[in-house]
């Protein structure tokens, strides 16, 4: 195996990209993928980034269960959905929230290719939700789960439909906020991911991004896909419109604002703003 950080003059390479060449990484990933991924071949990656983002809230519930008290429950959910996450970004699977960091990006960037990057932000997100449908199913069938495993999930998704309960269009926004929360982390797990140089110089700021956003009870949309689709599919009293509506939905804008507004945009204007250019030539 390579060394991961050789050395050149006696001075070892960095073990991580610096935030700038994150940007442009992120852009120019961004662009190949609009350019070259036909509508089937972003709908498969897709629907697989919903399949792992399903399998990782799975996980946060089999290893969550009966675990006391509530904040090292919460810790080790966090850890454990973080492997959902942590497959997308090995896979290149399509993600909708870390779309939402990359394709920001992509338009800073290139604003001609709008149309394109609209394509792929909704395909992502029907192709996810497809995708957790598809493995929730598919487990409510394999699988006869323990009864105190779904009382864990039911758990969960009543926690997701806090806001629901409550009603009124002040508690719809707060899912907005609590979703533009939960992609600020997200989207920097994305960041991060693109800047480590090894597979656990990746890992380990991803992990940490993660948990802290399960744990804090952010709301993030591929994640109650995946919940949602476990749930329905093992019986639960729950309808997609309801799921959609009160949670996915709102939770999806909040997702886009967030990726877009507090990593993608303040990076670029820092990083690679004519501004800002001008301002480190001079």
């Amino acid at each position: 195996m390579a060394d991961p950080a050789p050395e050149r003059d006696g001075v070892p390479d960095p073990q991580y990209l610096d935030a700038s060449r994150v940007v442009t990484g992120m852009a120019v990933f961004g662009r190949g993928r609009v350019a070259e991924l036909t509508v089937p071949r972003i709908l498969v990656l897709a629907v697989l980034g919903g399949g792992f983002i399903t399998t990782g809230a799975l996980f946060s519930v089999l290893l969550g269960t009966g675990i006391e008290p509530a904040g090292t429950r919460m810790l080790i959910e966090g850890f454990a959905f973080s492997a959902g996450f942590f497959f997308v970004v090995l896979s290149e699977a399509v993600l909708f929230t870390e779309a939402n960091v990359v394709m920001p990006a992509t338009l800073l960037t290139d604003r001609r290719i709008w149309p394109r990057v609209l394509r792929f932000w909704a395909l992502a997100w029907l192709g996810n939700l497809a995708g957790a449908w598809l493995l929730g199913n598919l487990v409510a069938v394999a699988q006869v789960s323990p009864g105190e495993v779904l009382a864990g999930l039911g758990e969960t998704v009543d926690a997701k439909l806090a806001h629901q309960q409550l009603g009124g269009a002040a508690n719809w926004w707060r899912l907005v906020l609590s979703g533009i929360l939960a992609n600020w982390l997200v989207g920097m797990a994305a960041f991060f991911a693109f800047m480590g140089r090894t597979i656990i110089g990746k890992y380990i700021p991803v992990l940490l991004a993660v948990m802290l956003f399960v744990a804090a009870g952010f709301q993030h949309s591929p994640a109650n896909m995946g919940f949602f689709s476990l749930y329905i599919a093992h019986g639960g009293d729950l309808d997609w419109l309801t799921a959609l509506g009160w949670n996915i939905i709102p939770v999806g804008i909040g997702n886009m604002l967030g990726a877009a507004l507090l990593v993608s945009i303040p990076y670029w204007y820092v990083f690679q703003h004519p501004a800002a250019a001008s301002s480190t030539s001079a």
